[in-house]
């Protein structure tokens, strides 16, 4: 079972949920597809890590075979390649490594070369299999480190988290497309209702069955709260705003593995994620 957890931006505590009901499961992996800005690594401290590059095909012209028939700019829906002054020219930031100008040349004036754009790196933490990808600064997409990080086999029945990009990027579809169950993490906020809504609407697009977790929970107003309410979404849990947590998470521990209260809560968080989570996968079969 594929859990993916979302939230409409940064700092909002996907994390921080998606590290604790991996580490309070009997056994889980954790894949951190947050490729840009990976950190549950950061928490599990994971050991025995190996690391397998991750790389892209890209096109590159011989300008001596060129005849300038712009054939593989036709081609190219992406508009990576242009003849400009002559010369053709490529835009590797917006090529989608898909290989059809170089099979399009008829003078066989481009070839394919491989580039490193980042590494998938996989260890243990306790219970835990942990799968992280991480881009290397400065390149466009981490849409191909996802895809390699999803695609390793995920041995069943081990539940999979899979933490997701903020927002709602190309990077967070990629993330979700094949998951079971979405998890949307909210903030208590008019902001963190706006940002909710933003998850909400696009795992609504992909027709995939959702739950809220409310983070840094207070009773009082709650516009996140309110947006379920109004929509019919289903709260999962509740988690208070708590001094005690943010400590533990600020300091890079995983606070199922240090309190006793915030294992007793996360396992019925798990549990109920689990429960929908089946619910679903059978009115959905």
């Amino acid at each position: 079972m594929k859990i993916a957890v979302l939230s409409g931006k940064g700092g909002t505590g996907k994390t921080m949920v998606s590290v604790n009901l991996s580490a309070v499961a009997k056994k889980a992996f954790y894949i951190d597809c947050d490729v840009e800005e990976p950190n549950g690594y950061l928490f599990f401290k994971p050991a025995s890590v190996v690391s397998d590059k991750v790389e892209i095909k890209l096109p590159v012209v011989d300008e001596n075979l060129c005849i300038g028939c712009r054939k593989c700019i036709n081609f190219c829906k992406f508009n990576a390649l242009a003849y400009v002054g002559n010369k053709l020219r490529i835009f590797e930031e917006i090529c989608h490594s898909c290989g059809g100008c170089v099979l399009f040349c008829p003078e066989r004036a481009l070839s394919v070369k491989y580039k490193t754009i980042g590494y998938v790196q996989k260890g243990v933490s306790e219970n835990v299999s942990v799968m992280t990808g991480i881009l290397n600064p400065g390149e466009s997409s981490g849409v191909p480190i996802i895809k390699k990080l999803l695609k390793d086999d995920i041995q069943d029945p081990i539940i999979s988290f899979i933490d997701c990009p903020p927002g709602s990027a190309c990077v967070v579809m990629e993330s979700i497309k094949d998951a079971d169950y979405c998890i949307l993490v909210a903030e208590p906020s008019l902001f963190g209702a706006h940002n909710l809504a933003m998850v909400y609407d696009l795992v609504k697009m992909f027709g995939k069955p959702h739950g809220v977790i409310l983070n840094k929970y207070l009773n009082g107003n709650n516009p996140s709260e309110e947006f379920c309410l109004k929509n019919g979404i289903n709260i999962l849990g509740k988690i208070p705003f708590d001094n005690e947590l943010g400590l533990l998470n600020s300091n890079g521990l995983i606070a199922v593995r240090e309190s006793e209260k915030y294992k007793r809560i996360f396992s019925s968080l798990l549990t109920k994620v689990i429960k929908e989570a089946q619910h679903e996968t059978v009115i959905n079969s």
